[in-house]
Parts: structure tokens; C-alpha cells; sequence
């Protein structure tokens, strides 16, 4: 009777203990994760970022975006980054119903409130918060609820950003191949250059067939003006820097009018006329060098390393003649 009484008793522990553990669990996850619509970043129109004091709006015209009120011309890439992350955000956990938002960097000062609209209708509006420790969330506040979540992935390094940062560095872009004429000016003197295509040799018709080679095609080579063979290695370098140049920044208090008398001018002609002119520094502590182009409605900022590839001296592109012997030798 002892015994059967203890297995009683004991059985009676495992069921209370087991009835303890699961009211237990089911008081910790009893809680519903807000419904978050769907919304595809290629319907989204309109981009707010507000952080703080400062507002970025981003507008979406005949496919490619703009930064308002100025209508700078967006990076594509960054914005497709804030549209993707937009149309996945995904709810994972209930982090806080404390309202202890700074702990989260979701107070008003620190978060980042991200709104998206397709035409008129408001499609997401969220508050970003910081990463949480494994770099795999990011604490987020939706609009209308005061609790915070756990929302899937480093959202918030795709939406901290300045309107310098969001906007399209690409100031120059052309085709080296296309170019067919090369003007350098550098320290009032000038270079032109011309593309030329040697003549095709062709082949006697009395030669052996059986030996006889398809002639190589010709390939296009660069002279200046006056005939004279240039070094090509350092045309190539400039052509293949310009081709796709991207600036470190853009000048915001003078405009494209306000500079005179470039240290250094490029001009280019192919299917179309290109021209990239560089300036003297502001001050002799400064690392980059203001610079104006034809593909760019604003003056724009080159570091020392971009200047360094593309002002080369007219001069010294010209091949000396004994250079000219030695590689025929």
C-alpha cells in the first residue's frame, strides 16, 4: 500500500508540474504579431526618411527616382536596396510592451521613421530602431501600435542616410571605343588627338593558299594632330577613368557657372561631345579637386587619386621618336 500510495503522489507531482509548464509557456507566447500588408517595392512611388529634424523624400518618375525638392537624381541602387527591404519586412517576435523606446533607439530622436506610398495611398510606415546584438533583426515599431518587434534583417543601414549619400554620383559616362577625338588642355598647352584605322594589307593572290592567312584585322590607334604617335597606354588609362567617373561629392554652394579657368579641360567627340574640366583646390589642405562635366548639372568634387589618372601634361603624351625606334627594334 506504501508504495502504490508514493506512485500516487508522484504522478500527481508530474501532473501538476506539467499542467504548471505549459500554462507557463502558453502566458509567455500569447500575444499576436501585428498583420504587416504586402506591398511590392515596384508599385511604391514615394519614399519618406525622417529622422529627427530632417526629411529625405524620394519621387519615382518614368522609372527613375529623385530626391525632392531639388530633383537630384537618386543612386538606383540604393533605392531599389530601401524598396526590397520595404516588401520583405517581415515581423519575427513581440520585443517590448514597456514603452522604454530609448532602450531600442526607437525615441524620437534616434529612430528612423520609414513611409512608402503607391500614388496617394500610404503603403508602410514604420520606425526603425537599432540592430539588435546578432546583426539578424531589427528592433521596429510599426504606426499605430505602441509595442516594439523584432522585424527580420539589418533594416536600418539601408535607410541611414544623408541626401549626399542618396544621390546619383555618376557624373560622367561614355564609351571609349565610340571616342574618335581627344582634346587635352593642361598649363595652356594642347594635345589633339585623332583615332585613325591603318589600311588592311592585303595579301599578293599569287601567294601559296595553302599557307595563306586570313590578314589581321587592323586596329584603331591614336595620333595628335600633326601625326605624330602618342603614347597610347596613358590615353587608354584616361578614357577607361572618365568612362564610368563617379564623384566623392557635389558642390552645394556654387554652381556650375561659378568656376573659371580650369587647371586641367578634356574634350571628347564620338556619337556624342563630351567635356570634363578640373579646377585648382579651395584651400592647399584640401584632398579633392572641384571639377565640372558635361554629364552632370552640377559641380562635383574629385579626390586626389581620380585627379592623378586623368591630368596628364599633352607634352609628354607625344611619343618621343626614339622611343618609337626602340619598340620597332
Amino acid at each position: 500500500m506504501k508504495v502504490k500510495k508514493e506512485y500516487i503522489i508522484l504522478a500527481l507531482v508530474i501532473i501538476a508540474l506539467s499542467a504548471y509548464l505549459v500554462t507557463r509557456t502558453s502566458d509567455r507566447t500569447q500575444y499576436q504579431l501585428p498583420d504587416v500588408p504586402q506591398v511590392a517595392g515596384k508599385e511604391i512611388s514615394k519614399l519618406q526618411i525622417t529622422r529627427d529634424k530632417t526629411i529625405i523624400v524620394v519621387n519615382k518618375k518614368d522609372d527613375k527616382w529623385y530626391i525632392a525638392p531639388e530633383v537630384f537624381p537618386a543612386d538606383g541602387s540604393k533605392v531599389k536596396d530601401m524598396l526590397n527591404a520595404i516588401e520583405n519586412l517581415t515581423l519575427t517576435a513581440l520585443v517590448s510592451e514597456s514603452k522604454n523606446y530609448n532602450l531600442y533607439d526607437l525615441d524620437e530622436d534616434k529612430k528612423i521613421n520609414v513611409r512608402a506610398w503607391q500614388e496617394d495611398n500610404l503603403k508602410r510606415d514604420v520606425d526603425l530602431g537599432k540592430t539588435a546584438s546578432s546583426f539578424r533583426h531589427t528592433f521596429v515599431r510599426p504606426a499605430g501600435d505602441e509595442r516594439v518587434f523584432h522585424a527580420r534583417g539589418n533594416i536600418r543601414n539601408n535607410f541611414d542616410i544623408t541626401i549626399d549619400d542618396l544621390r546619383d554620383k555618376l557624373v560622367l559616362s561614355l564609351n571609349p571605343a565610340e571616342i574618335q577625338q581627344f582634346i587635352v588642355i593642361k598649363d595652356q598647352q594642347s594635345l589633339i588627338l585623332n583615332k585613325t584605322q591603318p589600311p588592311v594589307v592585303v595579301e599578293d593572290a599569287q601567294a601559296d593558299k595553302q599557307t595563306e592567312a586570313a590578314p589581321e584585322a587592323s586596329k584603331p590607334a591614336w595620333q595628335a594632330s600633326d601625326g605624330q604617335p602618342v603614347d597610347e597606354a596613358v590615353v587608354k588609362q584616361i578614357l577607361n577613368t572618365i568612362s564610368n567617373l563617379r564623384c566623392e561629392k557635389f558642390i552645394s554652394d556654387r554652381r556650375k557657372d561659378d568656376f573659371a579657368s580650369p587647371l586641367f579641360t578634356l574634350r571628347m567627340k564620338g556619337g556624342q561631345e563630351y567635356s570634363l574640366s578640373i579646377f585648382a583646390k579651395t584651400a592647399e589642405k584640401d584632398t579633392d579637386f572641384p571639377a565640372v562635366s558635361s554629364g552632370s548639372d552640377y559641380a562635383f568634387m574629385l579626390s586626389d587619386s581620380q585627379a592623378d589618372r586623368i591630368m596628364k601634361n599633352p607634352i609628354k603624351m607625344v611619343t618621343a621618336p626614339e622611343a618609337n625606334k626602340e619598340k620597332s627594334n
